[in-house]
């Protein structure tokens, strides 16, 4: 069994009289790939926030490893829609950032540089090492900011709608490359998505997130063994999940718009 590594018990969050989160209690185990999905506005992102360390819980607890989160820190690692590399370091200075923190002092620098050679040849970026990010494709950048994520070797991936502004092959290439990396690594991941297929295709449990105040309405089981690949699109089961996660989903939009 599995050991379980976060805890919702009971969250809520409300910003003044709005409510934006409502008594959310679910699970996440070590080596769980877990998708949220729902309407825009709904407080998905108010709910990874909480676990990231960068907003508290207005009653209930988020527990991390059996200890309440209290604020970041090196063990999440984050990855947001724009990327979030840093436009004044190069490629190969921003995949070594995160092992000049304190977490990673003693390591010794050959040992740093296998790091950062690895994930240079992961993502596909050695030909780039030297390259300033505005001048990467939004792909590129997107895989950079894979990477500087997981050199740091955090115990949890948090990601919110990273591949949102991707085209779709490159968004498809970015999916298969993270899975790869998620298998080799046995890393926990929570992802926010608006797509279904996205959810479906990465996770193993999704969990449908209600209108605002964010309640988890259902989760699903995804019952699809990894390593997965892009044949998996046209599975009758897969085909049946989409169309059930989707009429979920779209009635929270209908609910969503009618709460104005």
């Amino acid at each position: 069994m599995k050991d379980i590594k976060v805890q919702f018990r009971g969250v809520s969050k409300t910003y003044g009289a709005l409510e934006v989160v409502q008594n959310v209690t679910f699970d996440i185990a070590e080596g769980d790939f877990v998708s949220l999905v729902g309407p825009s506005g709904c407080g998905k992102t108010t709910l990874m926030n909480m676990l990231a360390g960068f907003t508290s819980p207005s009653s209930g607890e988020v527990l991390l490893e059996g200890r309440p989160v209290t604020g970041p820190g090196p063990d999440r690692g984050v990855m947001f829609q724009e990327y979030g590399v840093f436009p004044w370091l190069t490629v190969e200075k921003n995949i070594r950032f995160g092992l000049n923190l304190s977490m990673h002092r003693g390591m010794p620098r050959a040992e740093k540089d296998q790091i950062v050679e690895r994930y240079l040849e992961l993502m596909r970026l050695k030909d780039f090492r030297n390259a300033w990010p505005k001048n990467l494709s939004g792909g590129m950048r997107q895989r950079l900011a894979l990477a500087r994520a997981y050199a740091a070797n955090p115990h949890f991936m948090l990601m919110d709608e990273p591949f949102g502004a991707l085209d779709a092959q490159t968004r498809s290439d970015m999916h298969d490359l993270l899975l790869g990396i998620m298998q080799a690594e046995r890393k926990t991941a929570l992802l926010i998505t608006h797509s279904v297929d996205e959810a479906i295709y990465l996770s193993n449990r999704v969990l449908v997130i209600s209108a605002r105040p964010s309640r988890v309405l259902e989760e699903v089981e995804i019952p699809f063994a990894y390593p997965r690949n892009r044949d998996l699109l046209d599975d009758p089961e897969f085909i049946r999940l989409r169309r059930y996660l989707r009429d979920l989903v779209m009635k929270q939009y209908a609910d969503q718009q009618a709460l104005g």
